[in-house]
């Protein structure tokens, strides 16, 4: 049975009747579940957007501060890069991806660890030592801050993608399938009226019918016994028994 116009073509019966009554019936459960996961998400949603704006404020910041920290390292304690890239085996700081789960929706999420030790601790233990070791704080603050925008943004734009198709299933549930299946349902309903008052007025025509034989059965018996005559005995012995009738 496809959907064609406005309504599915079905034959018109009890039975098809039962079978949409079915389907309107899950089209309302399935609407109300899809609902209730669009709200979830675009509460998630908004939530998320909160702290993607909050973390780009605070970013600007963290790397103002950043900048400013190498800038005074660099005047206390001269050319450093050279001697950290000298010292740095493997990166400390990592990063891992694990999923969320919100309302069925699978979102990445990245989280940085430290993994092994500093390599680097004795950098400008002769000049600027705590100045360096400010300015590695500052920038392993932004990093990590990086890490969480860069989950937050890729959450952004998974949320925004489900939301968007959740709410297309939504709005054809709820205008499309379900106005379908109620005109399907009405379809049905007034093509079963329309057969039971034909089924009545066959019913009533074949009384009327075997009215008018007795009628005329009962006129030509009296008119035989008024004449004397046998009262067709083959007809009074099968009077009880109908005729069929043909319209």
């Amino acid at each position: 049975m496809s959907g064609s116009g406005d309504k599915i073509n079905v034959f018109p019966s009890r039975m098809a009747q039962t079978q949409m009554k079915l389907r309107l019936k899950g089209a309302k459960k399935g609407h109300s579940l899809l609902k209730k996961k669009a709200d979830a998400l675009t509460l998630r949603f908004r939530a998320v957007l909160r702290q993607i704006v909050k973390n780009k404020t605070l970013m600007g910041e963290v790397m103002r501060k950043g900048a400013f920290s190498l800038a005074s390292a660099q005047f206390h304690a001269g050319n450093f890069g050279s001697t950290v890239l000298q010292n740095v085996n493997k990166a400390t700081m990592r990063v891992r991806a694990q999923k969320d789960n919100v309302a069925g929706v699978q979102l990445p999420v990245f989280e940085h660890y430290t993994d092994g030790t500093v390599s680097n601790d004795l950098t400008g233990l002769a000049r600027g030592g705590q100045v360096i070791q400010n300015c590695k704080a500052s920038w392993q603050e932004a990093v990590k801050l990086l890490v969480e925008l860069a989950s937050l943004q890729t959450s952004f734009v998974t949320l925004d993608e489900v939301i968007k198709m959740t709410n297309r299933r939504v709005n054809a549930i709820e205008h499309v399938i379900i106005p379908q299946i109620e005109r399907t349902l009405s379809y049905i309903a007034s093509e079963l009226d329309e057969r039971e008052r034909e089924e009545f007025y066959r019913l009533k025509k074949i009384q009327e019918k075997k009215a008018q034989i007795k009628e005329r059965k009962e006129a030509a018996a009296a008119l035989a016994a008024a004449q004397g005559l046998c009262p067709f005995p083959a007809v009074l012995a099968n009077e009880d028994q109908d005729e069929d009738i043909l319209f």
